[in-house]
């Protein structure tokens, strides 16, 4: 597993993470063997970087990443959460000292630590890039010894670039993968030249870019799968990367024919991520052990040529730019 550099924070992470969504919730049912098998096995591939926030399934994914590395002892890998989604309504009034605080103590106790690597604002309203008294408070718990650092996740370009003017932004979230190349064209590079990692998140577009889907695919109840498509609970491009189903089923039997015979289109979509030296880590999600050791064996395929890269970039522009490019 071949290491980058987050950002300010000044760690050195798996450049291929683990995304701990799926076992915490709204991906279908996933058990607790399950889930701790999945999160195990990504630390014996050498994963040392775990993505996880206080929403997902109310606390279940920071308690069962706490389990799992009780059980293992030895060097803690590092851990980023989030906080703000709690709040409800989610509006911008209530990113409020006190509820920050109270967010990040109780995932200090769900993770059993006094001291969390990594908070990022979890995709808050617009207004908060806008509001500078968010970014003192999380200084203030930098200080009080809560947290060693805060990012960002953010839903737009135009967020990203607004949290580079705070100087003490270690990190930026986004979605980044074959369908949603925007980043790349400028917030990438200037995250970059600030020192601001990037962590790629939504890397197989819900699942898409796994090649697996089918038209009568189907998804159970509880996964967001089923019931995000249009943006009922949250922001719709964090499901499929916003491109509507039968669209993304076009385009990616456009990309299976450009994915070597040797390897899978899991292994070449998260390749193309890896491709952009830019992105400091990875964050695929897993349910199971072999999806976490598929997922981590993706830096270890060739390179992608210059023709594929230009042909994927052809793909992108003629079929899921319309859909997206503008609006994230």
């Amino acid at each position: 597993m071949k290491n980058r550099i987050l950002g300010k924070t000044g760690k050195s992470v798996s450049e291929i993470g683990f995304g701990a969504w799926a076992i915490g919730g709204t991906w279908g049912e996933v058990s607790l063997e399950d889930a701790k098998g999945a999160l195990h096995a990504a630390l014996d591939a050498g994963m040392t970087f775990i993505d996880t926030a206080d929403v997902y399934g109310d606390g279940r994914s920071e308690k069962i990443i706490a389990q799992v590395l009780k059980e293992r002892g030895g060097e803690r890998p590092f851990i980023a959460t989030k906080a703000g989604r709690r709040l409800s309504p989610h509006v911008a009034s209530g990113y409020t000292e006190k509820n920050l605080n109270e967010f990040v103590d109780r995932s200090r106790d769900n993770l059993q630590t006094e001291t969390l690597d990594l908070v990022q604002l979890h995709c808050p309203p617009t207004e908060i890039y806008y509001t500078p008294e968010v970014f003192a408070v999380m200084d203030e718990m930098i200080s009080a010894g809560k947290i060693r650092s805060y990012g960002v996740s953010v839903e737009k370009v135009e967020e990203g670039f607004k949290a580079l003017e705070y100087p003490n932004v270690s990190s930026i979230q986004l979605i980044y993968n074959i369908f949603r190349q925007r980043p790349a064209e400028l917030l990438l590079r200037e995250a970059k030249r600030r020192d601001v990692g990037i962590i790629a998140r939504v890397p197989l577009a819900s699942g898409l870019l796994t090649g697996k889907m089918k038209t009568d695919t189907a998804f159970s109840a509880d996964d967001h799968r089923a019931f995000n498509r249009n943006g009922e609970q949250f922001d719709k491009g964090e499901t499929f990367a916003g491109v509507p189903f039968d669209v993304a089923l076009d385009a990616v039997e456009d990309i299976r024919r450009l994915v070597p015979g040797d390897t899978t289109m899991t292994k070449f979509a998260l390749r193309w991520i890896l491709m952009n030296e830019d992105v400091s880590v990875v964050i695929p999600g897993a349910k199971n052990r072999a999806q976490s050791e598929a997922n981590a064996q993706a830096g270890d395929i060739n390179a992608l040529s210059d023709d594929v890269m230009t042909a994927l970039k052809k793909i992108y522009q003629q079929k899921i730019s319309p859909w997206v490019h503008q609006r994230w």
